[in-house]
């Protein structure tokens, strides 16, 4: 954030969504910069710090999944997508990737604007210093329920999306029980996120990577095959 403003990257081959973009974010008091293609976002993020990027899914060159993937090699920065209608496969691959939520095109500018409220909010949170009284322990971990941020025991803080965070205080909420698929979506889906089975499992795999040492032999996370997953705190 520059001069108390955050600074937006939207990326996407369409000059004119990009054109209303810029003057809806900049009449609501952020910069904003523009690419519209894989090279020019690249060049944007070795220059200038960028609070959140808008990404489209498709384009003709790099798409929205490859560039996400690309960030989030070295960056933590949040990413939305732009998506359309009917790119719910897509739109599980990019949350898999990394993608903090994603926006349907045709979209309300006003439903964005909040939605990029909300990511900054909570990765502005992720990085401030935790409230010690708000702190759950499990096996090497410690979750701020204030911040939603994730320390290991080495001092190293882990990002987590809106979604991650909510399964995993799901999970912490109802240690050693059975989740079904079902259950597990009644508590994470939302205005803002429709969730199916396929997303559920893609969202499960997200956490895993984030809190088990082998994803592939998970110590805290357990599938039940055919049921659902069991969350298996184990202490320090």
């Amino acid at each position: 954030m520059q001069d108390g403003k955050e600074q937006i990257l939207i990326v996407d081959d369409d000059a004119r969504v990009r054109r209303l973009l810029e003057r809806y974010l900049t009449r609501n008091g952020m910069d904003v910069y523009q690419a519209s293609n894989g090279a020019e976002m690249r060049a944007i993020l070795t220059a200038q710090t960028i609070d959140l990027i808008l990404l489209d899914l498709l384009m003709p060159e790099d798409d929205g999944i490859t560039l996400a993937r690309e960030v989030r090699q070295g960056s933590d920065v949040p990413i939305i997508m732009l998506t359309g209608q009917s790119d719910t496969v897509d739109k599980v691959v990019g949350l898999e990737v990394g993608a903090d939520d994603y926006v349907t095109k045709p979209f309300d500018e006003r439903e964005l604007l909040a939605r990029a409220r909300s990511v900054l909010r909570r990765h502005s949170a992720a990085t401030e210093e935790p409230d010690q009284g708000d702190v759950v322990k499990f096996g090497d971990w410690a979750l701020n329920t204030a911040s939603q941020e994730l320390i290991n025991i080495s001092g190293e803080k882990q990002y987590l999306t809106k979604h991650e965070f909510i399964l995993l205080d799901a999970f912490l909420k109802r240690p050693n029980r059975i989740l079904t698929r079902n259950e597990i979506l009644d508590l994470v889906a939302s205005r803002e996120w429709t969730s199916t089975d396929r997303s559920i499992d893609v969202l499960v795999g997200k956490l895993r990577k984030k809190v088990e040492a082998d994803p592939r032999n998970p110590i805290y996370i357990h599938t039940q095959r055919g049921v659902g997953y069991k969350f298996s705190p184990l202490s320090s």
